[in-house]
């Protein structure tokens, strides 16, 4: 159990790519604290789970948020190491989409889910740490549209920007908060099946595109739980000499 007495926050994981992690975690010996807020994820979590993992309803895009939930972990079991932020999603119900469809609600509304939200959860940890002269890791969600677009079928640019801005926040505070030794590294999936991608895994034509775009495996979407060990890598001890570092789970999308 390479997460044995590791006690970490996830970001977001009560459902989709957060809740395989939430699971996963657990699984490797992990104590956790798990955001989310979506009511019916969060109940039927709570249905599954046993006194190690402990489950917050919040909003990641307000600023208590994730220092509520690291001042839970450290209550409930003594320290933080990790922190795993997944939240966010497409910012399509907000009207984002090609730059000249979009409103300036639409932007600002999609960079706060996708980039404001990392950085306050990012911010909350790296305090934490360095009030209490600790070291900890970071693992950030961003995509693989940050730098692989999809013209035809993926045209959300506030989404686009964000996660492209999540990949220069990582390695920008990678480098300031190494000397601290706090790890701060991101995941970059591709299309992967989760409550954001319903509409297109309803669509023939981008599921084509897929067999394609992300060959491996038969050509198919990706799966929640195909970026776990990955997470577990860097949410352990493994990966203590390893920061600043993006790393795409994208079915070969990015060489395709």
């Amino acid at each position: 159990m390479i997460l044995k007495d590791k006690n970490i926050v996830i970001i977001g994981g009560t459902s989709g790519i957060g809740l395989a992690a939430t699971h996963y975690f657990r699984q490797q010996g992990a104590s956790l604290v798990v955001t989310g807020k979506d009511d019916e994820h969060i109940d039927a979590l709570k249905e599954t789970s046993d006194s190690h993992i402990t489950i917050v309803a919040n909003d990641a895009t307000q600023k208590r948020s994730t220092e509520e939930a690291i001042e839970k972990c450290v209550s409930m079991y003594g320290s933080l190491d990790g922190l795993y932020h997944v939240a966010g999603g497409s910012g399509r119900s907000f009207g984002d989409g090609p730059l000249h469809e979009m409103t300036l609600d639409a932007w600002q509304k999609t960079l706060d889910l996708n980039l404001t939200s990392v950085m306050l959860s990012n911010q909350a940890a790296i305090l934490h740490w360095m009030k209490n002269s600790q070291s900890g890791t970071i693992l950030n969600t961003t995509s693989v549209l940050a730098f692989s677009p999809s013209a035809e079928y993926f045209h959300t640019h506030a989404y686009a920007a964000a996660k492209a801005a999540v990949v220069g926040f990582t390695k920008s505070i990678a480098a300031y908060y190494a000397k601290e030794n706090i790890r701060v590294n991101a995941l970059a999936p591709s299309l992967v099946a989760s409550p954001m991608s319903q509409r297109a895994l309803g669509n023939e034509d981008i599921m084509n595109y897929i067999k394609e775009k992300q060959p491996l495996d038969g050509g198919r979407v990706g799966l929640p739980e195909d970026l776990n060990g990955i997470a577990a890598y860097f949410m352990s001890d493994l990966s203590k000499f390893t920061t600043g570092q993006i790393v795409s789970i994208d079915g070969g999308w990015t060489i395709s």
